[in-house]
């Protein structure tokens, strides 16, 4: 397989991740989901405090750089959305027509959709890392490339079903946000033409990459979608919204199961050897991931001198 090669199986593979997880996504929230948005909220923020605290952080603490830089990222991140939040650059006021407050027609339809933009932005931080892992990936093997590509693609579902059902929750119209997560989901693309060009200098970010994006999971989920719940104080509304958290956490739980499974289920099976390698090791540096790294790089090396002749 050529290096060009390797570049458009990379670009296709990017490509195909986000828009086959967002039709997984859509499939599921546009039919009965879409009706019970209220109830979704639980749903939402079980998927999004797992995908930050079981997935993400995780992965970001597994890396070379210290456990203390980390979290100083987590909580810079935390209080930067605060800020933005503060200075209505990403504010996000819940309001529905018809509270009693008196503004003109649509105005808190308008306040609500604000808040979607702060899902989308973790969001393409997170895809873009995942772009660059899947290049690193295809630059180290190219069976390794499909393996953490389908691995990526189905732990995506559920991320953006939690995102779709944030902003239909924030007031976006259904084709809205549809169009908005596609978009978010394209970074993935942009991780992995630069991952192709450079792949040693980007590898070094993900871990920070991976703690923003989490910041911002956390953010959304503690701040916007945790309140709203907690305006419903009945039992008969407490027990929905624990067992949707559950399903949540659960869905994260076991599709981070099976991740790891696929990863390091077969020992002797060199493309599961090394996606363990890639999507879980090539953002440090650390045991097990120098070789496959190092691999990456040169071939990257490689595929500049090609292009470039």
């Amino acid at each position: 397989m050529t290096i060009d090669t390797i570049f458009l199986f990379i670009v296709l593979a990017t490509l195909a991740s986000g828009v086959l997880s967002l039709a997984g996504a859509a499939s599921l929230s546009l039919g009965l989901l879409s009706k019970l948005i209220d109830k979704m909220v639980s749903f939402s923020a079980g998927v999004l405090l797992g995908t930050a605290l079981l997935h993400l952080l995780p992965e970001s603490l597994e890396s070379h750089v210290d456990a203390h830089v980390i979290t100083s990222w987590l909580l810079g991140g935390l209080l930067g959305f605060f800020l933005l939040e503060k200075l209505a650059l990403l504010r996000h006021s819940h309001h529905h027509e018809g509270d009693g407050h008196h503004h003109e027609h649509g105005h808190d339809a308008h306040e609500a959709g604000k808040g979607g933009w702060m899902i989308l932005v973790g969001s393409a931080i997170h895809n873009f890392a995942d772009g660059v892992v899947i290049a690193a990936a295809f630059l180290t093997d190219p069976r390794l490339g499909l393996a953490a590509t389908v691995s990526i693609t189905v732990h995506e579902v559920a991320h953006k079903l939690g995102d779709f059902m944030v902003l239909l929750n924030a007031g976006f119209p259904r084709r809205k946000a549809l169009v908005l997560t596609l978009a978010s989901s394209l970074t993935a693309l942009a991780g992995g033409v630069l991952g192709y060009f450079m792949l040693d200098r980007l590898q070094g970010l993900i871990p920070y990459l991976l703690a923003l994006a989490a910041s911002s999971f956390i953010y959304i989920a503690v701040s916007d979608l945790m309140p709203q719940m907690q305006r419903r104080t009945s039992p008969r509304d407490a027990l929905p919204q624990i067992l949707l958290i559950a399903v949540g956490l659960a869905l994260v739980v076991w599709l981070n199961g099976h991740d790891h499974e696929h990863a390091h289920g077969h020992d002797h099976d060199a493309p599961s050897s090394a996606l363990a390698m890639s999507a879980g090791g090539v953002i440090g540096g650390g045991g097990g991931t120098s070789e496959g790294a190092g691999g990456a790089a040169g071939r990257m090396g490689t595929s500049v001198s090609a292009t470039g002749s």
